[in-house]
Order: C-alpha cells, then structure tokens, then sequence
C-alpha cells in the first residue's frame, strides 16, 4: 500500500518542475494518486514524462499557472522571490513547502537511506537503487539524475526502503532522518552558501546528527575531509560508524580496483572474508562509489554476496561518463564533472579505460562562484587531457560577476601546460571538434549546464 499523501501535498503545485530533485518528488507524489501541476521554463522529456503520469505542466511562468485549489506550492533554493507564481501563492496564502520537507515528507514511514557528500552522490544513490529493485526489494527513490536502468530518476515503489540524494548544497539535508546514511566526501563547494570548511563540517555534523538512534553511518576512510568529520562526530554512540575504502583502518577495505576495459573489477576485505564483484562504468571513484553502496546495503541486512552480484546490474546514469555515441572513429562521451575533483577523477578513468586514446575536452564551467574560487583547479584538471576547448560560464541560478570569466581556468591551464582553447560560441563547437578529432580519439563533453545538448550536434558533424 502506497503511504498517504499528506494533505497540504494532494495538489501541489511545483515551481520549475523539470528540474532534476522537482521533478523526482512530482513523479513520486503522482504515482502516489496526488494531483501533481507545475510549471518551467522550457519544454523537455521530463516535462512529457510528469503529463504521462497526469500531471498538468505549463511552459513559462504566470501567476495564472497556479489552480484555484492549489493546496502547496514546491520550490527550491533556486526558484527567485520575484517569481510570479511565488508571489502569487503569497497573496492567496498558500502554504510554500521547500522541496527538501516536501522529499522528507515522502520518506515518513519508510525505511530511508540517505546518500551525500560533495561528489558522487548521485552515482552511490543510482547503484543502490538499481541494486535493491534487482533483488525484487521495490524501493522508492529520488536520484538527482536520470538512470539507465530503470529508466527514471524517481519512482515510487511498494517496498519499505527509500533512497535518497542528500543535497548539501543549501543544507536541505538537514531535514532527513535516515536510519542510514552514507557520506562519500566532505569538500568546500557551493562557495555562496559556505564560506569556509568549517562551515562545511558543522553543516555535515548536523546532517549524521539526524541519523535516526541505532542507524548506521557509512563514511569514506579514504578522504581526508570525511575523516576528519568522523573524528568530529566520535562522541555520538547511539549509531553504528562503518568505514569503507583502502585505508587499512577502513572497516570495509577496498583490496584492488582492477580496470577492465569500461568496467572494474572490485575486491574487498569484509567481515575477515574476500569478495569480488564488478562496476559495470570505469574509474577507481566508482568503484568506491560501489563499495559504499554495498556497505549501506549491508547495513540495512542485505546479505554482502546477494548485494555485490546486483550492484553489477547497474549500467551507469546519464552524464556520468555516458557514451552518446560514436562517427568517424571518435566515441563521444558526457561528463557531468564541474568540480576539480570530479573533473580529475573522470579524467583520470577514461585514461585507465582508455589507454592510447587522445582525450578532448569540451567544458563548460558552472556558476560563477565556483569559478572565481576554484578556476585555477578546474584548469589545472584539465591539463590531464590532450586538448580542451573552454567555453563562456553557465550561469544557472547566479547573476555575473565583475572580472570572472572562463579566462580564469584557460590562464591555468596554459600555465599547467595544457593545449587549450577558447571558444564562446557553443554552435561553432562541433566544427571545432570535427577539426581538431582523428580515429581512435575520445572526446568528453564536461560540465553541468546545457554542455551536455553538443553530443549528438558533435556526433552529426563527425558523420558528415
């Protein structure tokens, strides 16, 4: 039996219900019967997707897209004050529900995990999910992108277990209490919200602090952030701390993360015994994305061999290393990496997948906070390609600021030695590739914003 709707929640109206988290919560509230609405700013998949399950979806933003009988409106921390549809909730006094209650309010009754940490997260949050629907266990789950199996970033299922992404970014993932939780890494990020790592590690402590007595915390051994958030939340003794990676402390050791091609194969050190399993996408960072996975699993009384055998039916999530394809011998793929660390590490697994291949780059910096505080890594990262093209900054959410630019990371770049270059003009991008790519090249596609649309354009060129 599906969990009731909460009341204020039987006709929500979800302002920017395309995105990613809003529009995993719509699907979730509609397949629970809810009388799901909402509006966006364009047209998209997810759009039909939502229609497909009754939902009403308006294009654009008007205050006359919110019903009469509008019971809540959805946000979250992007959608801006002077939103018509938030102004005009505020004059008819409806109640505004920020899209974090709204997800913690699904998870009532249920069993939930909640995945977080500064990268990885939505990978972690995908293998657990297509790992427990592969042992017939039909858990609900919000995942902040779309999977390749089974085909959706939420979905309500009839099982008692409910995973989650736990987004630090606004602190929104202080309002879940999760029987367990995973944290994968603790990093300075999302520089308007957090000024500095201590804020960071008292924003983490709150989050294990809501850890529901006699849950379980999975933590990376590995990542000097994590640890350090593990020496801080040592006093609480009401939950179980489990520790995972190749550390020789790590209660859970990663033994040996072998490449096979686009895949790994992952040992570890459990309970005294070995086990062996495979990640169906390439990287040592998956692989312990992996083995996080499996220990939260585990922690919830899911036999370690059952677990690590479905952990392999994970096929990956669009924009994680995702092949869109290959023309003229280029194979083209999606990275949604916008951190250094993250642009490192996929840089980093598409070599060791790759051997001998010529790696291309094409990014698209995120926001201008990120840029101004960390341009200088983003170029360093991508000197570990053969060749970048750097493109104008996605501003998302973020007004410009004076005086930062993508000439931030193109300058870092060039002083780490790197073949880079500037090109503004996202339509001229697949010319550029086609003229700079021969056989036997991978080119990446890197970045959070709309980079992600050149694949199939770069595709076409190649082709013709």
């Amino acid at each position: 039996m599906a969990p009731a709707v909460p009341t204020t929640m039987d006709r929500p109206h979800f302002i920017g219900i395309g995105g990613a988290g809003m529009s995993g919560i719509a699907k979730i509230l509609a397949q629970r019967g809810a009388q799901v609405a909402g509006s966006d700013a364009k047209e998209s998949a997810t759009a039909e997707a939502l229609r497909a399950l009754g939902a009403t979806v308006h294009i654009g933003h008007a205050a006359g897209h919110l019903a009469e009988d509008a019971t809540c409106v959805v946000v979250s921390s992007a959608i801006r004050a002077d939103n018509p549809e938030l102004a005009a909730a505020a004059e008819r006094g409806i109640p505004v529900v920020h899209r974090s209650d709204a997800l913690a309010r699904l998870m009532d009754g249920l069993r939930p995990i909640a995945v977080a940490g500064t990268h990885g997260k939505t990978t972690t949050t995908s293998m657990l999910a297509v790992a427990l629907d592969a042992l017939g266990l039909d858990p609900s789950y919000a995942i902040g992108g779309d999977l390749d199996a089974p085909g959706s970033n939420a979905r309500h299922g009839a099982g008692e277990i409910f995973v989650a992404e736990a987004d630090e970014s606004d602190r929104s993932f202080h309002k879940y209490a999760p029987e367990v939780a995973i944290i994968l890494n603790v990093e300075l990020d999302h520089h308007a919200n957090y000024a500095s790592m201590d804020e960071i590690y008292e924003s983490f402590e709150t989050f294990v602090g809501r850890i529901r007595p006699g849950g379980t915390l999975v933590v990376a051994a590995d990542q000097s952030g994590a640890r350090e958030l593990t020496e801080r939340i040592s006093g609480r003794h009401d939950i179980e701390v489990v520790t995972y990676g190749e550390a020789e402390d790590a209660d859970v050791r990663v033994l040996k993360v072998t490449p096979r091609g686009l895949t790994s194969e992952v040992t570890v050190l459990l309970g005294g015994k070995m086990l062996t399993f495979t990640v169906s996408v390439p990287g040592r960072h998956y692989a312990h994305n992996a083995v996080a996975a499996l220990a939260a699993g585990i922690a919830l009384g899911i036999p370690a061999h059952n677990l690590a055998s479905a952990i392999g039916k994970y096929t990956g999530v669009k924009r994680r290393l995702q092949l869109k394809g290959e023309a003229a011998g280029v194979q083209v793929i999606d990275s949604y990496a916008h951190h250094p660390t993250e642009m490192t590490a996929d840089l980093e697994a598409i070599r060791g997948a790759a051997a001998g291949s010529r790696v291309l780059v094409v990014f698209q910096p995120h926001l201008f906070s990120r840029t101004q505080e960390l341009g200088t890594e983003m170029g360093q990262s991508l000197a570990l390609a053969d060749a970048s093209v750097v493109l104008d900054i996605y501003p998302a959410r973020e007004d410009p600021v004076p005086g930062v630019t993508s000439a931030l990371i193109i300058d870092a770049a060039v002083a780490a030695g790197a073949d880079v270059r500037a090109e503004p003009d996202m339509a001229a991008i697949p010319d550029v590739v086609a003229g700079m790519a021969r056989p036997g090249d991978l080119v990446l596609t890197m970045g959070a914003g709309d980079v992600t649309d050149l694949g199939p354009k770069i595709l076409a060129r190649l082709e013709s």
